[in-house]
């Protein structure tokens, strides 16, 4: 499977008919294709929404685009609020779940690191191990990789009631040689950033 994850940054005030015009458009445009899930930004590059898509591959996500457009269910009238557009195209982890459905609490963390080319299977090599004990504490929802888009990236999303759940149960984690996992030799991490994103009220992920 390919995991397609939208951000878009929009302008200031517009979330709430944002998040309206989309859940109303939402259930039409998922007949078509599973809906993976639904944020806006509180905390990170506010005024952004994130959106993902799973398809089996880039021809069932050309063809299922194409057909949402014939049919006028897709997307939505909000191009007038729209500041910028970023598109992903993931891989998952072999670990890793695949946005399924579920309410795992309000806060969702969208982590993102990018390392240096070819480093990727490595970061998966050390992760495997210590996955399992890690996700036991707080629910892993997604990890992997870019294909389409910036390259390089390993993306993890976690889920947890709220800020003060968060802080407790990477507390939990971080006892020695829990998590994180040790960075191989040779691999060089360049960058790290954390958005923290609210699920809307009728996203599958919640």
């Amino acid at each position: 499977m390919i995991f397609e994850m939208r951000t878009y940054l929009m302008q200031p005030g517009s979330i709430p008919r944002v998040e309206e015009l989309i859940g109303a458009g939402t259930p039409a445009r998922a007949r078509l294709s599973r809906f993976g899930g639904f944020w806006h930004t509180e905390v990170g590059t506010l005024n952004q929404i994130i959106h993902v898509w799973p398809y089996k591959d880039l021809a069932e996500r050309e063809h299922i685009r194409a057909e949402a457009i014939r049919a006028g269910i897709w997307p939505v009238k909000i191009q007038d609020v729209i500041l910028e557009m970023e598109s992903k195209i993931l891989h998952a982890a072999p670990f890793s779940p695949h946005f399924e459905p579920g309410e795992h609490g309000n806060l969702y963390e969208f982590r993102t690191y990018t390392y240096s080319a070819g480093d990727i299977p490595k970061v998966i090599e050390a992760w495997t191990p210590l996955i399992g004990a890690r996700s036991a504490i707080s629910p892993l929802v997604f990890a992997g990789y870019t294909e389409i888009g910036p390259l390089n990236q390993w993306v993890h999303v976690w889920a947890y009631r709220n800020m003060a759940d968060r802080e407790t149960r990477r507390a939990q984690a971080m006892k020695p040689g829990l998590w994180p996992p040790p960075r191989p030799e040779g691999v060089v991490l360049h960058r790290q950033t954390s958005t923290f994103a609210v699920p809307a009220s009728w996203s599958p992920l919640r």
